[in-house]
């Protein structure tokens, strides 16, 4: 089932429990109410409250409560009871020191990068083709499709990192050209790890 998270983003809000649902109140009025069982997580920007009956029913239910400051940053997080798995965690562990487990995992989480990487760009391609350099983007594309090929070749984790830089090199030389607005703010020139 895929439930909802409720963002709340007016920073003079209070959040409450009213039987089964979360309602949002200003000034002690009542602005609107869901149903908690819909909502697998509420995020609320600013310094929004809520009432500690709500937070101990968010982490009874499971609903992650996340509190952040009105750019972002993060504040606090109610979560319930964590319901660890030993032999999970074992297995974790076993996969992550073999190589080529650890390669047959990450094959299929590069793949769908790639393959969704593509379609950022023939998307790009059909939507916009009268604002873009299309010759351009499509040479990325293909060099994307070369490199999703090369991903069932490679066999070892190095070669899959191999392969997932060359296609990030690819994507990212055109992502500049995939800014359509305001790119004088905008404007990719390249990566950077803390920009």
């Amino acid at each position: 089932m895929m439930q909802n998270t409720l963002y709340v983003t007016t920073p003079d809000i209070y959040l409450a429990l009213d039987g089964e649902n979360v309602v949002l109140r200003r000034q002690g009025e009542e602005l609107h109410r869901l149903p908690l069982h819909n909502l697998e997580g509420i995020i609320a920007f600013g310094y929004t409250g809520a009432s500690p009956a709500l937070m101990g029913e968010c982490a009874q239910r499971g609903i992650g409560l996340t509190f952040l400051t009105m750019h972002g940053r993060f504040l606090a997080r109610v979560v319930g009871e964590s319901h660890g798995n030993v032999l999970l965690r074992k297995q974790q562990y076993a996969v992550s020191s073999d190589e080529a487990a650890s390669a047959r995992i990450a094959r299929p989480m590069l793949k769908a990068k790639l393959y969704n990487s593509r379609s950022v760009l023939q998307r790009a391609m059909r939507d916009h083709a009268l604002r873009i350099d299309v010759e351009k983007l499509r040479h990325a594309a293909d060099r994307l499709t070369v490199q999703i090929g090369e991903l069932d070749k490679a066999k070892s984790l190095e070669s899959l990192r191999g392969v997932e830089g060359i296609a990030a090199a690819a994507y990212f030389s055109v992502a500049d050209d995939l800014l359509l607005q305001q790119k004088e703010h905008f404007a990719f020139t390249g990566r950077n790890r803390r920009p």
